[in-house]
Order: structure tokens, then sequence, then C-alpha cells
């Protein structure tokens, strides 16, 4: 990965999370029963988050792309699409031991925080 896909990967994410919420608020409230719609609504929020956080690595990224953003790039990538992509197959087919994967995503999610608190710890420590 580098700086420039990153960037591209942040922008896809956030791009679709927002058409993924204007579909889930304009067509998916009259199919949907109103926990259905919070699953969904909790995946396009997270996939945001997510989006913003790749789009910070990058930004991040200058000089260079350290290790610790290329892991904190991989594991944001890699959970969004596990956390929300369950969620969003999980309301889409009703299989609920879809669900059981989420947390899989969500764990993927911390561990991309966490490598941007190495890259913090090691800009501290340089200055």
């Amino acid at each position: 990965m580098n700086q420039g896909k990153i960037l591209m990967a942040a922008g896809i994410y956030g791009f679709l999370a927002v058409v993924l919420g204007a579909f889930g608020t304009h067509s998916l409230k009259n199919l949907l029963d109103p926990s259905s719609l919070q699953i969904f609504d909790v995946g396009v929020k997270y996939q945001m988050y997510h989006a913003l956080a790749l789009g910070f690595v990058a930004a991040l990224a200058q000089p260079s792309l350290t290790k610790h953003l290329k892991k904190a790039a991989l594991f944001f990538s890699i959970g969004i699409a596990i956390f929300s992509g369950s969620l969003y197959i999980l309301v889409a087919t009703q299989v609920r031991v879809l669900g059981a994967i989420t947390p899989i995503g969500g764990g993927l999610l911390i561990v991309g925080w966490f490598f941007l608190i190495l890259e913090g710890w090691d800009r501290s420590q340089s200055k």
C-alpha cells in the first residue's frame, strides 16, 4: 500500500458510506424492521468513521508511509470490509450466523487504532 492507494480506499469507503446511508434512509426504511435498519445504520456509521481514519492515515504519511501507518491502513481496510460488510449481508439475507463474523472485523479495526497509537508513540519519542 502507498499513500495514494490508502487515500483512494478512504475515498471509496467514504463514498460508499454516503451512498449506502442515503439508500438506507430513503429506500430501506419501508422494507426493513427497525432492528435491521439499526444494524444497517451501524455498518454505515463505522464504515464512515474508518474511511475518515484511512484518510487521516494517508495525510500522516508525510514524508513517507511508516510501517505502523501501513499496518493501520491495512487493518482499517480489511476491518471495514468485514465489520460493515457482514452487517450489510446480515441485513440483506437475515442469516443471523453472519453476525458471528462482525466481531472479527471490529477486532481488526481496534488493531488499526493500536497501530496509530504506536505511530504516535514513535513520533513523540523522536522529538
